[in-house]
């Protein structure tokens, strides 16, 4: 089971998700505490996008389907 998958769809390219600051203490899997769930569930998409799999991998569009795009500013 995801304990994360609420948060999933909520998460950006390289892993990074917003996260309230609310006080609600949990534990993950390894036993470590995380201020909230959101917080825990933002570092495990850190370390999956790190390691090139998982939650990045699953919103990478194909090779076929990318454009070159020119940055404006």
């Amino acid at each position: 089971q995801d304990d994360c998958s609420e948060f999933r769809s909520q998460f950006e390219a390289g892993g990074r998700l917003s996260c309230t600051r609310e006080n609600a203490p949990v534990r993950d899997a390894s036993g470590r505490q995380h201020t909230n769930k959101c917080l825990m569930c933002a570092e495990k998409f850190k370390k999956e996008a790190q390691r090139g799999g998982g939650t990045v991998q699953r919103n990478k569009l194909p090779s076929s389907e990318r454009t070159n795009q020119v940055r404006c500013s």
